[in-house]
C-alpha cells in the first residue's frame, strides 16, 4: 500500500511544529492527518484543517505494531498523511529509549522527517543543530528543514546558506497572528474557540503556501516506500444499546479509535453538551470524556436538571480526568453531580506521564486484574486515593457500582475488548 507520508517534527516543544504542520494541512487538499502522542488538542486543530478526524499515533498506548495499521486505517482515501510529532524529534517515554517519541513512529513508517527549526537569536549555528539531528540515529530520515520564526529575508538567507546539503522547504517569519492561545503545555481546544481558531487556520494554510515550498514536500512525501500490509478496523455489529458521550466545551477530549469501536461493537453514540443540554439523551451507558471543565466551573454546576439526572443514572458510567471531576460533589467548592464522595480542587502542580495500570475493583469494563496502558495529565486533585487503578505513582480513581471514573486517558486500539465489554454491560 503506498501511502505518501511526510513527518513534522521539532527540535523541541515550543519549536512551532503545531504552527507548521496544521499550516500544511490546511494549504495541501484531501490529507490524513496524525498527532504522535496522547495529545487531544492538537488533532482538534488537524481536524479543522483538513475536514477529517484527528488522530492519534501512540506507540506507548497502543503498541509499535499498530502504528503502521492505524495510519492505514487513517488514511484511506487521502492523498498524502501529514504526522506533526510530539516535543522534540528523539525525546519519548521518560526512561524508556526511543519509545513513542516522534523518531521512533517514524521509523516505523518509514516515513520522511521534516525538522522544524525555531531560528530566533541564530544564524550559522542552525548548521550544527540540524547536523545533530541529521546524524543522531542513521535509521532517521531527517529529509528537509523548515527555518520558523525568521526576523527578516536576510535573516533567512543566512540561515539557508549556512545548510547547503539538505532541502530548506521555506521559512515562516515572525507573525503574531500565526500564534494561538496555550494552555497547560498546550493549545486552547478547538471546541472552546472555534470561529477564530477558523481564522487563524485559515491564515496559517496561506502563509504556508506563500512561504514554504508545497511541491517539494509533496515530493518527499511520494519517496515514502510502499507500506505493506493490512488496516487496523473495528468490526461492524448492528446498533444494538445506545451510549451517551459527554462533547462540547468542557468535554472535548476524545480518541477517534475509541469511538469507532464502540460504534463497530453495537454502540449508537448520542451526543450531548453538559453546558447547555439539561437532560441526557435516552441512553443505556455514559461516557464522560476528559476536558477543561475548571474552565466551564459555574456553568457545568448551574445546570442543576443534568448534574440531577446523572446522579440518577444507572447504567454503566466511565469517566476519565475532566469526567471524574465532574463526578466529585465540588469542584473548587462548586456542586458537580455528586455521584461520587470526593471534593476536586484545581492546583498549580502537574501531573503528567504514562502509566502501565492494573484495576483493583470489579466493574463490567474493566474487572479487577485487568491491565492497561494510559496517560495522566493533569493540574487538579481529588481529596481520596481511590480504588480504580494502581500504577507507579500508587492508587486513584474510584469503582462505585456501575461508575468508574479516573484521571487515566486510555487508547482502546490495542485492546478493544473494552469497547465490547461496555456494549456487554448494556444488556
Amino acid at each position: 500500500m503506498v501511502i505518501p507520508r511526510i513527518v513534522i517534527a521539532g527540535t523541541s516543544s515550543g519549536a512551532g511544529k503545531t504552527t507548521i504542520a496544521t499550516g500544511i494541512m490546511a494549504a495541501l487538499s484531501n490529507v490524513a492527518a496524525f498527532k504522535v502522542g496522547p495529545d487531544f488538542i492538537d488533532p482538534s486543530y488537524h481536524a479543522l484543517a483538513t475536514g477529517r478526524p484527528g488522530r492519534n499515533l501512540d506507540a506507548f498506548l497502543s503498541t509499535p505494531e499498530l502504528i503502521a495499521p492505524l495510519v492505514r486505517h487513517g488514511s484511506k482515501g487521502a492523498d498524502i498523511a501529514v504526522i506533526e510529532g510530539v516535543m522534540g524529534l528523539y525525546d519519548g517515554a521518560s526512561g524508556r529509549g526511543e519509545l513513542a517519541s516522534t523518531a521512533h513512529v517514524a521509523k516505523l513508517l518509514q516515513a520522511p522527517v521534516v525538522l522544524v527549526v525555531n531560528c530566533e537569536a541564530m544564524a550559522r549555528s542552525v548548521a550544527a543543530i540540524v547536523h545533530g539531528y541529521r546524524t543522531f540515529d542513521p535509521d532517521v530520515n531527517v529529509a528537509g528543514v523548515i527555518l520558523n520564526r525568521v526576523g527578516s529575508s536576510f535573516h533567512a538567507d543566512i540561515l539557508r546558506e549556512a545548510l547547503p546539503d539538505i532541502p530548506v522547504l521555506g521559512a515562516l517569519h515572525r507573525d503574531a497572528n500565526l500564534e494561538v492561545p496555550e494552555r497547560h503545555l498546550g493549545l486552547v481546544p478547538v471546541a472552546e474557540r472555534a470561529p477564530r481558531a477558523r481564522r487563524v487556520i485559515e491564515h496559517l494554510g496561506e502563509a504556508v503556501k506563500q512561504h514554504l515550498d508545497l511541491d517539494a514536500l509533496v515530493k518527499l512525501a511520494q519517496a515514502a516506500p510502499e507500506l505493506p500490509g493490512d488496516a487496523w478496523a473495528p468490526r461492524e455489529e448492528t446498533a444494538k444499546v445506545r451510549v451517551a458521550i459527554a462533547r462540547g466545551p468542557a468535554f472535548s477530549f476524545h480518541y477517534q479509535e475509541n469511538l469507532e469501536l464502540l460504534a463497530g461493537a453495537g454502540a449508537e453514540l448520542a451526543e450531548f453538551d453538559p453546558l447547555h443540554d439539561e437532560a441526557l439523551p435516552e441512553a443505556d451507558a455514559l461516557i464522560l470524556a476528559g476536558g477543561f471543565p475548571e474552565v466551564f466551573g459555574s456553568e457545568l454546576s448551574a445546570n442543576t436538571a443534568l448534574r440531577e439526572e446523572i446522579a440518577r443514572f444507572d447504567g454503566p458510567i466511565l469517566a476519565e480526568c475532566g469526567g471524574l471531576l465532574y463526578l466529585a460533589e465540588t469542584l473548587d467548592e462548586r456542586p458537580m453531580c455528586g455521584v461520587l464522595p470526593v471534593e476536586a480542587h484545581m492546583g498549580d502542580r502537574l501531573t503528567l506521564g504514562y502509566r502501565e495500570a492494573t484495576s483493583l475493583s470489579d466493574h463490567p469494563v474493566w474487572p479487577a486484574g485487568t491491565t492497561t496502558r494510559g496517560h495522566e495529565f493533569h493540574y487538579s486533585k481529588v481529596s481520596a486515593a481511590g480504588n480504580a487503578w494502581e500504577h507507579q505513582r500508587g492508587r486513584e480513581g474510584h469503582v462505585q457500582g456501575n461508575v468508574h471514573a479516573s484521571y487515566l486517558h486510555t487508547h482502546w486500539a490495542a485492546t478493544p475488548e473494552v469497547a465490547d465489554r461496555l456494549v456487554a454491560a448494556c444488556g
